[in-house]
């Protein structure tokens, strides 16, 4: 197995793990939160989506998905097409709101394909490629790479849990 088809078969796991989470629940139980300060499934699907495709985009020198093809558009939500979700505070997560999981899923869908044709064109020198000096020691594209697919099975792990608990409910 090369390093590009390891990295799609991760990918391949977090879009796995979105659709489960995700997947045929209506808008409303997608905004449940679990708490008050929790966050909902479509903000943590939105959020994971929206940092693979703003740390993918940067690091293949393309542009985001989300703007590129019409996704901010389509969301409506009340924040600036450059957000990602990182921060976000209570009312943040609240405001994203999603008309339906198809919706969701879709996003991601679009992201995760574009994704996947990257990462399947990288060669292993490709990967000792730094893409971040801001850091000591600087990013490499591989240590990026594994960071989003850290930081995506997480919140998608999340999302899964939310909707374990809000089938209890």
């Amino acid at each position: 197995m090369t390093s590009a088809q390891l990295l799609t078969d991760a990918f391949d796991r977090i879009q796995q793990v979105v659709h489960g989470a995700a997947g045929g629940l209506p808008a409303r139980r997608l905004a449940e939160r679990p708490a008050e300060r929790g966050n909902s499934i479509a903000w943590l699907v939105w959020h994971l989506t929206r940092i693979q495709d703003d740390h993918v985009a940067d690091a293949a020198g393309t542009a985001q998905v989300w703007t590129e093809d019409g996704w901010a558009d389509r969301f409506g939500l009340p924040l600036d097409p450059s957000d990602t979700g990182y921060g976000h505070n209570a009312a943040q997560v609240a405001a994203v709101q999603v008309e339906s999981a198809d919706l969701l899923t879709g996003y991601h869908d679009a992201v995760h394909d574009r994704t996947v044709r990257y990462v399947a064109s990288l060669t292993d020198d490709d990967l000792s490629r730094v893409v971040d000096r801001a850091w000591d020691p600087p990013v490499t594209l591989a240590v990026r790479l594994i960071s989003v697919v850290s930081d995506d099975l997480q919140h998608a792990g999340q999302a899964a849990y939310v909707r374990g608990l809000l089938k209890g409910a």
